[in-house]
């Protein structure tokens, strides 16, 4: 049943119209529902929308700006995380890097998101492709996949390493989609396993992407460090 309704987001998402960057008068006339099985999520203060699955969850107390999860699968989530108004001003995507050199920094920020103090832990990661994607204002966006493997001994404390037999704990694929608005860097990122990653791409993931939109507000709050992502900026 769930995957009959998320796979109209992918075929939806283009013909949906999103409203937090409207006007009164202009979301009146501009709201369209949401795809079934999809519920639309504005945060009119920090100034970004996005696509969510209706049965995803919000996990309070993760340190994100909003996090949502799904219940069915503990490993599939996804967060919004914004840079600073302390920080660098962006009046692109571009002001970070090439989609290649963005790709690296968050791979690498993600590693550090994802140490362990436990020993013999192994983390083996690839950045799968990284891509600018115009909408179509002609704002671009960058879409971005990583892998990371996890592998642990299951013996820690083995003396040679013939006792400590590296087995894989863990294998996910990330997907990150960045925007500016606002002089900041907004970044929704999702996580699925790997081996269900292009099957949830296809069903929710990329039109979730797709429809993250960040938009302009008056007065952005002064948050600061509240999130996982962007710390590398």
């Amino acid at each position: 049943m769930f995957k009959t309704k998320t796979f109209a987001l992918t075929l939806g998402v283009s013909s949906f119209v999103l409203t937090g960057g409207l006007g009164k008068d202009d979301k009146a006339q501009a709201f369209t529902r949401p795809p079934p099985g999809f519920d639309l999520f504005i945060d009119t203060i920090d100034g970004y929308e996005f696509l969510r699955p209706s049965s995803w969850v919000e996990v309070k107390g993760s340190g994100n700006d909003i996090f949502y999860r799904n219940p069915r699968n503990v490993e599939e989530n996804c967060f919004v995380a914004i840079s600073s108004p302390s920080s660098n001003v962006y009046k692109s995507v571009r002001d970070v890097g090439t989609p290649e050199e963005t790709a690296e920094k968050i791979l690498k920020q993600t590693l550090i998101e994802l140490t362990s103090t436990r020993l013999g832990i192994i983390r083996e990661s690839e950045v799968v492709s990284a891509k600018e994607d115009l909408d179509k204002d002609g704002t671009a966006f960058y879409d971005i996949t990583l892998r990371i493997k996890s592998y642990a001994a299951k013996n820690q404390y083995g003396l040679t390493p013939e006792d400590r037999p590296q087995t894989l704990e863990w294998d996910r694929t990330f997907y990150s989609r960045l925007g500016t608005e606002n002089g900041r860097l907004y970044e929704l990122r999702m996580q699925s396993p790997s081996a269900e990653f292009e099957e949830s791409k296809e069903q929710y993931l990329a039109g979730m992407g797709k429809s993250f939109r960040p938009f302009e507000v008056d007065t952005p709050p002064p948050s600061v460090g509240k999130q996982l992502g962007l710390n590398f900026i």
